[in-house]
């Protein structure tokens, strides 16, 4: 039987995205997207409820990522969802990640990043 693991996000990311090799020299990216979900309750109000999703890159993924990335930038991630089991103090816990297989910056850099053009490219 066919199986599927598949997550898509669209949210802006709560803060710098973070890096570090694993022992065989891999390098990994974590960060956190936020997605907000907005909805009219039976009394008209807009509500709004934010969720938080762990995000794992690596290799050369996780390079772009932590080249261009950083907190407040809005992404389009598409991946996988992970779990992690870790032994805590004699506790067991579970911690669900997306492991990134694709992304795209929805976004400009803000204004005072982007860089000027220096060279004038010919007319043809």
């Amino acid at each position: 039987m066919a199986a599927l693991n598949r997550v898509q996000l669209i949210g802006r990311l709560g803060k710098d995205p973070e890096s570090h090799s694993t022992p065989t020299g891999k390098k990994v990216v974590h960060f956190s997207i936020a997605v907000d979900r907005r909805w009219k309750n039976v009394e008209g109000e807009i509500k709004q409820e934010t969720d938080w999703f762990n995000v794992e890159a690596w290799g050369r993924l996780g390079e772009v990522c932590e080249q261009y990335l950083q907190k407040g930038r809005l992404v389009y991630v598409e991946g996988r969802l992970h779990t992690d089991r870790v032994e805590q103090a004699g506790e067991i816990k579970f911690f669900t990640k997306v492991v990134v297989r694709y992304l795209q910056i929805l976004d400009r850099k803000p204004e005072e990043e982007v860089e000027p053009v220096e060279e004038e490219l010919p007319i043809d």
